[in-house]
């Protein structure tokens, strides 16, 4: 299941970013955190893991992700990795590939499960031409190209590439997220449930079926949930 998360970041919080990043050039070849095979097909550029830049950028994405209610609800987060930034011109693009199950965490030193991706665009679709992210899943592809602030969330087990940008630059912010709950077809289930809760809600208050409801939820998120 894909999920389209509006305004992650706002276009005033976008924009610093961007006036950030240009203020302070730490740009480097994406190959750099790639590995052996990876590195024959991707072709980007991302901050510098070392700057003091990153550190603050990241810092400040990971604050907005986190006080994403949809976000939580879709991925159930047991432990965010620090956001990673990219840039993708001049035929800049990366091949079909499917994200390393394991990520290291360097600040907690533990090593995290990813479980879903996300991508945060920070370049306005019409700033640059190509670059899609494109998705494959058992409905078929689909081609990703959002404003600048929202961000696309994904099963990090599905195949997945960024076309080639033939103009402009895509800039953008991406992490993963190991879940409290490991299954995907879990998760779906728990996310559109709470999403249905929700609705019942605001129009029908705490009655008695919506509290019936609401404690189903907690129950399947307590049997499934890896804490």
């Amino acid at each position: 299941m894909l999920l389209h998360v509006p305004n992650v970041l706002s276009k005033e919080q976008v924009q610093s970013i961007r006036q950030a990043m240009e203020q302070d050039n730490q740009w480097v070849s994406g190959k750099k955190t790639a590995g052996g095979q990876a590195q024959q097909i991707k072709n980007n550029l991302q901050i510098n893991l070392d700057s003091p830049l990153y550190q603050e950028l990241n810092q400040f994405v990971l604050q907005q992700i986190k006080h994403s209610a949809l976000i939580q609800s879709f991925a159930l987060p047991k432990d965010i990795l620090p956001p990673l930034f990219n840039c993708y011109q001049d035929t800049g693009h990366y091949g079909n590939h499917v994200d390393n199950a394991v990520h290291f965490y360097a600040e907690k030193n533990k090593a995290v499960r990813t479980d879903v991706s996300m991508t945060i665009f920070l370049s306005e679709p019409d700033e640059y031409e190509g670059g899609e992210l494109v998705i494959e899943d058992t409905y078929g592809a689909h081609e990703v190209k959002l404003d600048a602030g929202d961000a696309i969330v994904y099963p990090a087990t599905s195949l997945h590439r960024v076309e080639p940008v033939t103009q402009g630059a895509r800039i953008a912010s991406f992490t993963w997220i190991q879940s409290m709950v490991k299954d995907d077809w879990q998760r779906s289930m728990l996310f559109n449930l709470d999403m249905t809760i929700i609705q019942l809600r605001q129009k029908l208050g705490d009655c008695e079926e919506t509290v019936n409801l609401t404690s189903h939820y907690h129950n399947l998120l307590r049997q499934w949930a890896e804490l």
